[in-house]
């Protein structure tokens, strides 16, 4: 069953940027400006910065960027704190096929890295698109427990992978780190989510540090199993692991490419819920439903978004798994943005009350149309009889209704001008869309951190 890993790692170690097609890297600069913009945000949030005050002590091993908090700090740290930010807005790229977020797990152990060895932005880019590639294919080639949440499981081993190109590993080697930052995964638990448990958002984090961490493991001589990934996906946090997937048309297709970008700051599950309820709003005068005038909202979806059915999620994070909270946010507030998931949206008190009229039950018909399809249903009812009405089949941003460039850029300024100024933010967003012409990163992260 092995063998599968020998072809896999023959084609990771003799590629190269310049064999990457123009539409991979392309994407790969727009992951990067999206993955960097919401992690700049995202360490915003007070436990994050309260995580980087107990933590972070300056020394000469302060060489590696923390995006938006303008310090630095030792590489792992870096990744850790990097990759938790990120994870706090709901506003990271996934990829629909393996079921989670590669990116978060992979860009700040990358950048951490890169920043430490002087990488020039074409190794991180070609680092990067292994990376995602590797971590991805896991989740397609396995099916993880239910209960378990996919942050910080297979996104470790695409971390590794990515430092692992980056340091420019033979195949042994890279073997070799495979084998053991699949061991390094995480026992994650999906009712996390669910219930506002914030530990859920430091798992991406820990990803890319271990990613770090299996680097200097394997340079230390620490060996792994023979086949880590059959051992730990295909017996440990999942029955099924189907080897084909990890080398099926690998060097053609590229998952990056089939990745999707998130607007609406909360758990994909809700996104389609929501762009059914953009659909009424714009059907309204001034293309907002009026809260006071809303008296129920029916919601009928697929079996894991219908999960999402808490009314009274009792902090941030479980206000982003709610379908109920992100419907009445949504009409309270005109939009299902990061304005519309903080503290003080969650206390609002027609938020509150409106979020008391919202229900979500789950359609067997729509349950069926899974995978190929996010479908949901909503009925608004107004005070005065009226219902409203409005299903929809495909989120906003997947690989089958993308997001233009144009839109990936307003993103970018949206959440890069809460943190820099719009000269900075403009000068770090010029140079990521120009990152294979960067001969050395540090360039760009120079950029992030306080003038002199």
């Amino acid at each position: 069953m092995s063998g599968y890993l020998d072809d896999m790692v023959s084609c990771i170690c003799r590629s190269t940027f310049d064999d990457l097609p123009q539409n991979v890297v392309t994407r790969s600069k727009e992951v990067m400006a999206d993955t960097l913009a919401v992690i700049a945000t995202g360490a915003q949030e007070e436990e994050v910065k309260a995580l980087t005050k107990r933590i972070v002590r300056p020394g000469s091993s302060a060489v590696a960027t923390l995006i938006g908090l303008g310090v630095r700090t030792e590489p792992a740290k870096s990744a850790l704190i990097n990759g938790t930010a990120g994870t706090f807005l709901e506003l990271d790229e996934g990829n629909q096929f393996a079921r989670g977020h590669p990116a978060i797990h992979i860009i700040p152990a990358v950048l951490a890295v890169a920043e430490e060895n002087n990488f020039s932005g074409r190794e991180i880019l070609n680092a990067l698109v292994w990376g995602y590639e590797i971590s991805a294919r896991i989740g397609i080639a396995s099916r993880m427990r239910m209960s378990m949440h996919p942050h910080g499981t297979w996104g470790t081993v695409g971390a590794a992978v990515a430092i692992g190109k980056l340091m420019n590993y033979d195949k042994h080697t890279m073997k070799e780190m495979i084998n053991v930052s699949s061991s390094l995964t995480l026992a994650t638990s999906r009712r996390t989510m669910l219930e506002g448990g914030i530990v859920r958002n430091a798992y991406a984090g820990v990803s890319g540090y271990m990613g770090i961490l299996a680097h200097h493991l394997i340079q230390s001589g620490f060996t792994g199993e023979r086949d880590g990934l059959g051992s730990v996906f295909g017996s440990v946090v999942s029955d099924t692991f189907v080897p084909e997937e990890m080398t099926n048309d690998i060097g053609r297709r590229f998952e990056i490419a089939r990745n999707y970008f998130k607007r609406h700051a909360c758990c994909r599950y809700n996104h389609s819920t929501l762009d059914a309820m953009s659909s009424v709003a714009a059907k309204m005068p001034g293309g907002r439903i009026e809260p006071e005038k809303v008296a129920e909202v029916e919601v009928e979806t697929y079996s894991v978004a219908a999960q999402l059915c808490d009314q009274n999620p009792q902090n941030t994070l479980a206000a982003k798994f709610s379908i109920p909270f992100a419907v009445a946010t949504f009409i309270v507030h005109g939009h299902a943005g990061v304005s519309s998931f903080t503290p003080q949206a969650i206390d609002d008190s027609a938020v509150k009350t409106l979020t008391q009229h919202v229900s979500v039950s789950e359609d067997s018909k729509l349950t069926a149309m899974l995978p190929d399809h996010r479908p949901s249903r909503v009925r608004v009812i107004l005070n005065d009889g009226t219902v409203l009405e409005a299903e929809n089949f495909t989120n906003k941003g997947d690989p089958e209704d993308p997001y233009s460039p144009e839109e990936l850029e307003t993103k970018y300024f949206e959440l890069a001008e809460s943190v820099w100024n719009r000269e900075v933010a403009q000068a770090i967003y010029a140079d990521l869309m120009s990152l294979d012409e960067l001969d050395n990163i540090n360039q760009l992260t120079a950029r992030m951190l306080p003038r002199a």
